[in-house]
């Protein structure tokens, strides 16, 4: 996994014949802007050119850009980097904030200033003042397209997730980003487990765009359920898109994502982000329904996850020492699986992936950064969502959908296929395909397809196979392992035997040790990506798939 895609002002290309500001003006049109003294800014394909040298001195609030090389040659800031451009100072200066990589994982908020000259009394013709004013507008458009700008955020913060320090991401590293894109912040910082669901069960929907957990995978999971338990959850799902800012352990979310586990990268791609549809999963567990984004999961990976709590101060490094634990005591859980079967043969789930992948207007772009397409298609968050998938209960003035299925209280519904396991390893269900960053379980996972990616391999093998799985999984391996069933699913039931206790795992987080049964509904929920789809990659030995199809995935 390369998780962290390029961001900051491009290398500049090699020097060039200078030109005057004339020409430049005459070549380019309503795209190039020419400033004084001697400065011009060229809205290019995929970036903002910049060239000339400044004669402006930098004031306390603002840097301004010093230009490499000598006149003529151009420095770049590409478009996915600009953050705002406004005229302020009584329209003397024209300011451009934006994103700029100072570390090889992280980007600060800068900003660039230049004067904006007098016209002289022969130019100053009606509209010409006018100008600036709309070449700022269309780098605007090209900096927010197939996104919604100044997206009202409900920010919350758990300062206890993971290994702590999430304030600190918040304020030095995120927050920063956020003002910068002038996006209206309502901050709420947590003091308790489960808080956000009573907290998104009463929000205002209609005052916000965005939902911002700043935590690991725990707080988006409570987030979904507080809107899931509105009387108007359906509305309540589709239209706050829940993001992520990675604060935890795993991360899961901002991986699949944004394709990165960095809290700066993260807080830039929600900035940019393209609304989502995202399938959710109802499992019903006694007499409960609990919503699932993630995973759900009983054996080796909900112990090594759940039984590792004490351990938090390690970081992700508990999950691989539980995991080193267990695998050296063979330990096994004996269940019976029912499942609602949709693809269950390899080669089928690789077919059916490309095909998904492949389908018009799911292409990246060549900058590997934006969706290219008119930006009025994507103007707002919530009805971005409504035409990118057919939702199957158009009333979002309802609940949650009924259940096809029922619950695990009920009856067995009838051809669902019933295997009894009696030394399983792990059971692992997902939503999405990187459990945490290097751990792509569910390669042919997909965002919006209906189906459920189910995992279950066996218990009663070598410490040596079961380390050998784990480094499939890094090395992109672990889908073609013969050692692991990989089938797509709508609908599953799993009830464990002869144990009275143990550990089932719902997005990371534990439920009463039983029986659950699992339904997914397609599109139910709403999320920003980076490209409109999961970052992580499918197997690298799939080699018919293209780069940008594993891109996609």
């Amino acid at each position: 996994m390369n998780p962290d895609a390029p961001a900051g002002p491009a290398k500049p290309d090699r020097p060039r014949t200078p030109v005057s500001d004339a020409e430049a003006a005459r070549a380019g049109g309503d795209q190039v802007l020419v400033l004084s003294p001697g400065v011009t800014l060229t809205l290019g394909p995929d970036a903002l050119l910049l060239s000339g040298q400044l004669a402006t001195k930098p004031d306390r609030s603002c840097l301004c850009i010093a230009l490499p090389g000598s006149r003529g040659t151009p420095s770049s800031i590409p478009y996915y980097n600009v953050l705002w451009a406004e005229i302020t100072g009584d329209r003397r200066w024209l300011r451009i904030d934006y994103a700029d990589q100072t570390q090889p994982h992280h980007v600060e908020v800068r900003s660039a200033k230049f004067a904006i000259p007098e016209l002289p009394i022969e130019q100053a013709t009606p509209g010409a003042g006018d100008q600036v004013a709309s070449w700022v507008e269309q780098l605007l458009d090209r900096a927010y397209r197939g996104s919604a700008r100044c997206k009202r955020a409900w920010v919350l913060v758990n300062p206890h997730a993971g290994p702590g320090g999430a304030d600190r991401i918040w304020q030095d590293d995120v927050r920063p980003i956020f003002e910068a894109a002038r996006m209206p912040l309502t901050v709420v910082r947590t003091s308790y487990s489960g808080q956000a669901v009573d907290l998104a069960r009463e929000l205002d929907i209609d005052n916000y765009d965005i939902a911002v957990p700043c935590s690991g995978d725990g707080l988006p999971h409570e987030v979904f359920n507080g809107l899931a338990k509105r009387p108007d959850a359906r509305r309540a799902l589709s239209k706050i898109a829940v993001c992520h800012i990675p604060c935890g352990s795993g991360n899961a979310m901002s991986c699949n994502l944004y394709g990165t586990h960095r809290p700066s990268l993260a807080a830039l791609a929600i900035v940019k982000g393209v609304p989502t549809p995202l399938d959710l999963v109802s499992v019903t567990h006694g007499d409960q329904r609990t919503i699932s984004f993630l995973s759900q999961a009983l054996g080796l990976i909900a112990e090594v996850d759940l039984g590792t709590e004490n351990l938090r101060w390690m970081g992700a490094t508990r999950f691989t020492f539980g995991f080193l634990k267990l695998v050296m005591q063979r330990k096994t859980y004996p269940c019976d699986i029912a499942v609602k079967v949709e693809i269950d043969d390899k080669e089928e789930v690789k077919r059916h992936y490309r095909q998904r992948v492949a389908q018009p207007g799911r292409e990246v772009s060549k900058t590997g950064e934006q969706p290219q397409g008119p930006a009025d298609k994507q103007s707002s968050v919530s009805s971005s969502a409504a035409d990118a998938t057919d939702r199957p209960d158009s009333d979002d003035s309802l609940g949650l959908p009924p259940l096809k299925y029922g619950t695990v209280m009920d009856k067995l519904p009838e051809g669902w296929e019933l295997i009894r396991h009696e030394k399983l390893g792990s059971f692992y269900c997902g939503n999405m395909a990187y459990m945490a960053p290097d751990a792509n379980f569910f390669s042919a996972a997909l965002a919006n397809d209906g189906f459920m990616d189910l995992i279950t391999t066996d218990g009663d093998i070598s410490p040596l196979k079961s380390i050998g799985l784990q480094l499939a999984v890094e090395s992109g391996h672990f889908f073609d392992s013969p050692l692991v069933s990989y089938r797509k699913v709508s609908a599953f039931r799993i009830i464990p035997r002869n144990q009275e206790t143990g550990y089932i795992s719902i997005d990371g987080e534990a439920i009463p040790f039983g029986p659950i049964q699992a339904e997914v509904h397609q599109g139910l929920g709403l999320t920003l990506s980076k490209r409109g789809a999961f970052e992580a990659p499918g197997p690298l030995n799939w080699d018919t798939v293209t780069t940008s199809e594993r891109l996609l995935a």
